[in-house]
């Protein structure tokens, strides 16, 4: 039995116990880095694929015969053609809940960041603002507190639910959004065209599919409260970018806090990178990457691996 990881060095794991992962297959490749030129040779003699990042698509998929597993070494897979796999019977699987406190935690680091204009105030006293006030302090931005404002969430899985949990804390209402275009709503779920309208702060949890891409457009919002915040931690293309950039700068909606794009890295530029403006932070897709919840991932992938060898398939997502 042959595994390979082809971009184990995205999880800087140094200082981490991947011990158990190294263990876990006697035949075990580890690769920092795959430029997509070297994947097909790679994964050609491999039963077991691991990838983050790395983009696995149909032609590596048939080009591959000892290939058995795929697994995605993250919670979302749209790098991984899920469809081929699954008609050349090949399991996909993926890791679940390993980043869930930390998501949660950078959901509402941006959330307090913008409903606080820590940015500009932090930016002023560093400009010698403070120094210069008439008065003890000064207060040049508003200040919103969270209690009463209303959170709606789309997507409700794990993250969902604790980014539900904590909103609670606060003393915010919440608002769980159905499908897109949903005539049957689910219990405890509201219209998606009423979120998009009776929210104060949006928060995207949901994974990328043709159903999701451009999920959030210049329509929607345009429908939001002029006082809204779009927080995006869970894939780029989910807001359209450009229309996002225009609500900004226009102050259609009063902020965004945006943790991935549609490409990563943007080397050749991003609608929201163009923007200056404290109301709207970008992070470079690091939600997901605290040392615990890297540890948790590690630890998963070694589940996920010995459960295959066992016969008993986790995660599985095709």
């Amino acid at each position: 039995m042959k595994a390979i990881f082809l971009d184990f060095g995205t999880y800087y794991p140094d200082g981490l116990d991947v011990s158990a992962l190294e263990g876990s297959i006697a035949d075990f490749a580890f690769y920092d880095y795959t430029a997509p030129k070297d994947v097909a040779a790679r994964i050609q003699d491999a039963e077991i694929v691991l990838t983050n990042k790395v983009v696995i698509s149909r032609d590596l998929i048939e080009g591959a015969p000892n290939l058995k597993l795929i697994i995605e070494g993250a919670t979302g897979y749209n790098n991984i053609d899920v469809v081929a796999a699954r008609d050349n019977d090949i399991p996909v699987c993926n890791v679940k809940g390993c980043s869930t406190p930390c998501v949660t935690q950078h959901v509402f680091m941006l959330i307090l960041a913008l409903r606080s204009h820590i940015v500009s105030y932090h930016a002023d006293v560093k400009r010698g603002r403070w120094e210069q006030s008439r008065d003890f302090c000064f207060l040049d931005y508003p200040i919103h507190e969270l209690a009463g404002q209303t959170l709606g969430i789309y997507g409700y899985g794990d993250i969902g639910e604790r980014v539900e949990a904590v909103a609670r804390a606060f003393g915010m209402d919440v608002l769980i959004a159905d499908r897109k275009g949903a005539e049957n709503l689910r219990e405890g779920r509201v219209a998606f065209d009423e979120v998009i309208e009776d929210a104060d702060i949006h928060t995207l949890h949901c994974p990328l599919t043709p159903e999701t891409q451009d999920m959030i457009g210049a329509a929607e919002l345009s429908r939001m409260k002029k006082s809204a915040l779009v927080i995006n931690t869970a894939r780029g293309g989910i807001v359209n970018e450009s229309a996002l950039a225009n609500a900004v700068k226009n102050g259609d909606v009063a902020g965004a806090g945006v943790d991935v794009l549609s490409r990563e890295p943007p080397r050749d530029g991003n609608p929201l990178l163009e923007v200056d403006s404290p109301n709207l932070i970008v992070t470079p897709h690091v939600a997901w990457a605290s040392r615990e919840a890297c540890q948790r991932l590690f630890d998963q992938l070694v589940e996920v691996i010995e459960g295959y060898k066992s016969g008993t398939l986790m995660n599985v997502v095709n």
